[in-house]
Order: structure tokens, then C-alpha cells, then sequence
């Protein structure tokens, strides 16, 4: 494996770039980022020229700012805004798990929201794959607190702005949002639950629960459970804490997170606050499969933000 850098390109903002195909003459490439849709592009020689291209939305500011965790790790985020707009709420986005990178991608069903002035926060916590698989280390089995500390951090440090703060995450990012609201929900103005993992002692016998216990640990393993039950947020509703507006949204069909997770969370939030609302797609399966229900989702999801955080 050998070869050397012939030349850099640099761009004026971050992006997500895809290496899609090549030939002898020309790399092809998908770019996306937080005002482009994804793109086709072709680099040869000293150019990269669209093939497939779209204009960039205009209005939108995207800023990198850090966050100091519970252990002092600085936690990366970037901040998409519109710089002309007075701001007072912000989406605060975060997954954290699987080794997954979170890069920018297309906001389009947001973009409404950051046209009022709304705030579109993407958090890179640990447990993900931006810095490598020691980070992922970082948020994984026993670990896996370190990651809700770090979105604490976000939160808090978002709040210091005085914005509002809306915590949003699915699948496993429905898991941080869930774990995260039942340790402090004073962090949060509103939550949204997409298609989420929320019983850490039995997601291994729901459907292809079992292929993650690489990830959170096995619940029948007795060391494994004493950390899982600890952060489980199904078994964590504490009566005694006020909690926020919050929607849970999963799909009867999705058949890699059981929709038994979000229901059951709703059914015993439902004993003690009267602010838990719940979604339940039935056209689809984990996190939508159709433009149509995405689009239905998103603006439901849009609908709840402006109802539950007034200005």
C-alpha cells in the first residue's frame, strides 16, 4: 500500500464528501452539507465540476464551537444558524454509538425552522467514529455514560446562550435523548424520541436486539446488567422530576428496533406527566422508508416544536 499527496482542495464550509466511483481520469463524487443537497460531483485535473448539482440555500451560517464534558473531554459540535434572525430555540442533534460518524447532511426539512431564527446544533459525542475507533471505545458497554455526559455538556452550553433547548435523537440517538431526559430533564425544554431503543434489559430479545449487546453489553450477563440498569430509560422515570414537553415517534412495522421500546416508555411516562405525546407510523418501517411518511413525520415533528417551546 503505498502512494503520496499530490494536491489538496479546500472548501468554504464543512461538508460530507462520498467517494462514489472512479476511472483513470476522474474521481466521482457525492458532496452534501447543511444548505446542499446531495450532489454528484467529477474531480480531474485541478477541477471538480457538477455533474448533478444543486444551488446552496442561502441565509445559513455554520460555525464549530466545543464543549467541555463531565471528565474535562472537549466535545465537538457544529452550529447551523441564520445570522439575521433573533434566536431563541435550537434542535440539538446526537447519536453517539456504533462507531457512526455524524457529518453534515441536508437540513431541508429544518430549514423553516432556521428561516424563524431556530438553531440546528450537531453534536459529535463519543461512541461515535469521528476520531477513530478509540472514541468509539470511549462510549461503548460500561462507557456508555460518557456519552450522555457529553450531551449534557451541549445542552448546558447552548443554554448558556439563552436559547431553549430541544433534544432530538433516533434509533440509538433515541436512546441518548431518552437516557439523557430521565437523568436531566431540566436540560431540556422539549424532547423528540425517533424509533428509539429504551429497554436496556431486554432489547437483546426484541427482533435483532441480540446483535448489539456488542455494543451495550449483554443483559444477561450480571456485570453487563448492573451498568445497563443504571442508565436504562425505561427503568429510570423518576415520579419525582418534572419532565419537559416530549414526542415519541416509532413505526409498527420497524423491524430492527421493536416499537415495543417507545410504547412501553410512553405507557409508564404517561403515570406520572400528562407531556408525553406519542407517534406511531404504520406505512413504514425504522425511521421511514417514503417521501410521503417523511414527510408527514418531519412536519408533525416541526408541528410539536412550535407548540411545546413558545417564544
Amino acid at each position: 500500500m503505498g502512494g503520496e499527496l499530490i494536491k489538496q482542495y479546500k472548501f468554504n464550509q464543512p461538508l460530507t464528501i462520498e467517494l462514489l466511483s472512479y476511472d483513470d481520469n476522474n474521481l466521482y463524487l457525492v458532496i452534501e452539507s447543511f444548505n446542499i443537497p446531495r450532489s454528484l460531483y467529477t474531480l480531474g485535473g485541478d477541477s471538480i465540476c457538477p455533474v448533478i448539482g444543486y444551488s446552496s440555500i442561502g441565509g445559513i451560517e455554520v460555525s464549530e464551537e466545543w464543549a467541555k464534558s463531565s471528565d474535562g473531554t472537549l466535545i465537538h459540535m457544529f452550529i447551523v444558524k441564520n445570522p439575521e434572525k433573533d434566536n431563541s430555540k435550537a434542535i440539538v442533534y446526537g447519536y453517539g454509538g456504533f462507531g457512526i460518524s455524524i457529518t453534515p447532511y441536508y437540513l431541508g426539512p429544518f430549514h423553516v425552522f432556521l428561516e424563524e431564527g431556530g438553531w440546528f446544533v450537531m453534536a459529535n459525542l463519543r461512541g461515535g467514529g469521528e476520531y477513530g475507533e478509540k472514541w468509539h471505545r470511549m462510549g461503548m458497554k460500561d462507557k456508555k455514560q460518557n456519552v450522555f455526559e457529553d450531551y449534557k455538556a451541549v445542552l448546558t452550553h447552548i443554554r448558556s446562550k439563552g436559547l431553549k433547548t430541544i433534544g432530538w435523537g433516533v434509533s440509538n440517538g433515541g436512546l441518548l435523548v431518552a437516557a439523557t431526559l430521565v437523568q436531566s430533564p431540566e436540560l431540556f425544554n422539549a424532547a423528540i424520541i425517533g424509533y428509539p431503543v429504551i429497554d436496556m434489559l431486554r432489547f437483546h430479545k426484541l427482533y435483532i436486539g441480540k446483535l448489539w449487546t456488542t455494543e451495550y453489553g449483554d443483559p444477561d450477563n450480571s456485570e453487563d446488567r448492573k451498568y445497563l440498569a443504571k442508565y436504562s430509560p425505561y427503568h429510570n422515570i423518576d415520579k419525582n422530576k418534572k419532565y419537559p414537553p416530549t414526542l415519541v415517534y416509532t413505526g409498527l412495522h420497524d423491524d430492527r428496533v421493536h416499537p415495543a421500546h417507545a410504547l412501553k416508555f410512553v405507557a409508564r411516562m404517561e403515570k406520572i406527566t400528562s407531556n408525553i405525546y406519542l407517534r406511531v407510523e404504520t406505512q413504514s418501517g425504522h425511521m421511514g422508508s417514503s417521501p410521503k411518511v417523511k414527510i408527514k413525520e418531519y412536519a408533525e415533528i416541526l408541528a410539536f416544536i412550535k407548540k411545546a417551546v413558545k417564544e
